[in-house]
């Protein structure tokens, strides 16, 4: 089985974040699932916090999966939580096409009655909300909370191990107000911060479920291509 893991930073393949992304894909894929990882080229990588780069990320992910399906992948993942482009691709090809945010949150409904967003920051938390409206679970969400950073303070925490801890100390402390108000399941609505939760083996906080979106994609990305 053959899956392409679209992401939407800049050239991932070559990047400290491609480096763990790929430990954490390799980790968990089924035997004989190749999983190629493609980061975007032609535009700047930070399209989380603006909507004109989003849209240029978006026509080379609807491009992207056209060239996956001709090349014989069996499925499309779209790696990141804006899900950006995945109601165009799914028009234009005929293998599944699944994504980091609709996927995270269709697992937390099953984990849980409800789940509780923690975004990368407070310029991405409408952008993620309207993923939410667009998957009709509304009254699924208790919340949403913010992480005090940035694209590029992310991307120097992927080297700094001080800037790091810092993040995982903004996640606790994000995910603990959210289960004062009754969340069931967490869910990191960010890839960076994903792969910094897999490689410190957090899968939950008191007890509560952290739903890890970058494994779930790609177990659900082979689930149907074998269900197709």
């Amino acid at each position: 089985m053959k899956l392409w893991y679209q992401s939407l930073a800049r050239q991932t393949e070559s990047t400290p974040y491609g480096a763990i992304l790929r430990r954490v894909i390799d980790s968990c894929v089924d035997p004989g699932t190749e999983v190629h990882i493609q980061g975007v080229a032609e535009a700047a990588g930070i399209g989380v916090h603006y909507r004109f780069l989003e849209y240029h990320d978006m026509k080379e992910v609807i491009y992207n999966a056209i060239r996956a399906e001709k090349e014989g992948y069996d499925a499309f993942l779209i790696g990141n939580s804006s899900d950006a482009g995945i109601r165009e691709a799914r028009e234009m090809v005929n293998i599944p096409v699944l994504a980091l945010s609709e996927t995270g949150m269709h697992i937390a409904c099953m984990m849980g009655a409800n789940f509780g967003l923690i975004t990368v920051s407070e310029k991405w938390t409408p952008r993620n909300m309207e993923n939410v409206r667009r998957c009709g679970l509304e009254s699924r969400l208790v919340g949403c909370e913010p992480l005090h950073t940035s694209p590029l303070e992310l991307k120097k925490a992927m080297v700094n191990k001080a800037l790091r801890a810092d993040v995982m100390a903004d996640f606790m402390a994000a995910a603990k107000r959210l289960l004062a108000r009754g969340a069931e399941v967490i869910i990191p609505a960010g890839g960076d911060v994903i792969v910094f939760l897999a490689e410190d083996g957090i899968y939950e906080v008191e007890r509560a479920p952290v739903v890890n979106g970058i494994v779930e994609l790609v177990k659900m990305g082979e689930l149907a291509a074998k269900l197709k």
